[in-house]
């Protein structure tokens, strides 16, 4: 069976640590990777529910898109189960679980979260949205009203709701930018397309998106179409191995209707 590391090395294969940003905390961040490992759960998130999965399903691995721990906005000083991630460290280490989290690498890597997420809403042609090569831009077989193409973001990406700006324009050229990408809106605008499909969109970058349409359909639901790309790639590279996606982890943002 392969290793924390040979699978840690073969995602470095398909999206490289060279390709995180600079502030990023990417590949191995718990475990040993000398262990062998024989089921592997995938979520986006490592969260104490996941690990509280992983431990039922009896993985020694958990591969996520979000870090674990990013030193740049929660520094790591101890590791106390009297706060949330130390609980969540504390678990993972004494059941032997050991994460490994791919991030901006994954967002940036072809075939990652953004080439996933622009061909779940049926773009073709893909091309990069940034010299980050975070984001993609890619155009629909023919033209579709906003409202229909509204309605295919919510199919596709199971939201329960989105947000979004009427730019007054049909959908055809579309950019995209898993998790929270609203700061290329601008990349968006001079690279010619309508519309621009994020999450985490803010009130004020709503009111400035003049002539695009704009549609948050939330920081999850973007990203996590990804976490099926992971599964098929681990299978292909370790047919050994047997592979889960996390059926605990979901979206704890809901929506109360009037």
């Amino acid at each position: 069976m392969p290793t924390v590391h040979e699978i840690e090395q073969s995602l470095y294969a398909w999206a490289p640590r060279a390709l995180a940003e600079e502030w990023d905390n990417v590949g191995l961040l718990v475990g040993s990777g000398a262990r062998e490992v024989k089921r592997v759960l995938i979520a986006l998130d490592v969260t104490e529910w996941v690990a509280a999965e992983a431990i039922e399903r009896g993985a020694d691995l958990i591969v996520a898109h979000h870090p674990l721990m990013n030193c740049t906005w929660h520094k790591v000083q101890n590791v106390l189960d009297d706060n949330a991630q130390g609980r969540l460290i504390t678990a993972l280490l004494k059941h032997d679980i050991s994460a490994i989290c791919m991030h901006t690498n994954l967002d940036a890597a072809d075939g990652g979260v953004n080439d996933v997420l622009a061909r779940t809403l049926g773009l073709e042609g893909l091309s990069m949205l940034n010299d980050e090569k975070i984001g993609r831009v890619g155009t629909l077989k023919s033209e579709k009203r906003l409202e229909e193409f509204l309605y295919d973001v919510v199919q596709y990406l199971g939201c329960q709701g989105v947000r979004y700006r009427d730019g007054g324009k049909p959908v055809r050229r579309v950019a995209v930018g898993g998790g929270a990408c609203a700061e290329y809106i601008p990349q968006a605008i001079a690279l010619g397309c309508d519309t621009f499909v994020t999450g985490d969109v803010k009130y004020h970058d709503f009111l400035e998106a003049d002539g695009i349409n704009l549609i948050d359909a939330g920081h999850f639901e973007t990203e996590n179409p990804v976490c099926a790309a992971i599964e098929t790639y681990l299978a292909d590279k370790f047919p050994r191995l047997e592979t889960v996606r996390s059926t605990s982890h979901k979206d704890v943002i809901q929506y109360y209707m009037k």
